[in-house]
């Protein structure tokens, strides 16, 4: 559970609740819920309809209910990076699924979060990394936090190429899925438009080390277009990469910028790059 305070000031006095939580970014499935919440909605201590006119120097407060069940919890060695009453945000491991399926159930980062936060609600993760991916992952405590981030997260990632790459560029090809395959995609100008924005690095063994920043986010985008243009990931097999230096995709999540869901303030969080990779370059 979760209770949100806001002051409010004279450029929202006059202002319906029911607007002032929608400008902040409560959705409207939201909204329901805390009005059918006891107490969800209430102004300088009392309940308070949405209808209801705001004035300078009142207390809105809301309070967010836990939504949704966790999934099994499990104990692992993963680092937080950040932590607040409203976000978490890791850095995952490369080989560790982020969503429980079929083939994986208890041994995700979904089980570990369950295990960590030690609350019984919906796993909300902002934005996937494949399981090999390594790097930062954003997880919503609550449904506000989930809704006000989606698509709204600016990540810089890290990638080992093989060949060398001098000059930055754009790659602007649609991707779909490949065949009658559920896993593997490719370039195809039926496919959904993709963008990749990259700029190298470094370059070491015939290798490049690129920043890549994603103007949009298909599935497997970076290992695509990299593969396509003759520039397979290392440790990419699926995609043609070679797996002489690394076991998995050379993939990381440095950098994530975002606006806090809550306060609003803008944050910047990076990690290292792991063991594996810092070999590479």
């Amino acid at each position: 559970m979760r209770t949100i305070e806001f002051l409010i000031d004279e450029n929202s006095s006059g202002v319906k609740i029911r607007d002032y939580l929608r400008n902040f970014g409560v959705s409207s499935s939201l909204l329901t819920k805390l009005k059918n919440t006891e107490n969800g909605i209430t102004k300088n201590g009392v309940f308070a309809k949405t209808i209801e006119m705001l004035e300078t120097g009142d207390v809105l407060r809301i309070i967010i209910e836990n939504s949704g069940h966790m999934p099994t919890p499990t104990k692992m060695d993963i680092e937080v990076c950040y932590e607040d009453d409203d976000i978490l945000v890791l850095n995952k491991p490369a080989f560790l699924p982020v969503h429980e399926s079929l083939n994986h159930r208890g041994d995700t980062l979904s089980n570990f979060v369950s295990y960590y936060l030690n609350e019984d609600t919906a796993f909300r993760a902002v934005f996937r990394l494949d399981r090999d991916t390594s790097g930062l992952i954003l997880i919503a405590k609550h449904e506000l936090s989930a809704s006000k981030l989606a698509g709204k997260i600016k990540k810089d990632y890290y990638a080992v190429v093989e060949g060398e790459i001098k000059e930055g560029g754009t790659i602007n090809l649609p991707i779909a899925r490949c065949g009658e395959s559920i896993i593997k995609r490719r370039v195809d100008s039926n496919g959904e438009r993709a963008v990749t924005h990259y700029e190298p690095v470094s370059h070491k063994n015939s290798n490049t080390l690129l920043k890549i920043n994603l103007e949009t986010g298909r599935t497997h985008q970076i290992r695509v277009h990299f593969s396509h243009i003759g520039h397979p990931l290392l440790g990419d097999e699926l995609y043609g990469g070679s797996t002489a230096l690394i076991n998995r995709q050379a993939l990381h999540c440095k950098a994530i910028y975002f606006t806090h869901p809550v306060t609003e303030k803008e944050i910047a969080i990076s990690c290292d790059f792991p063991e594996d990779i810092k070999k590479l370059i």
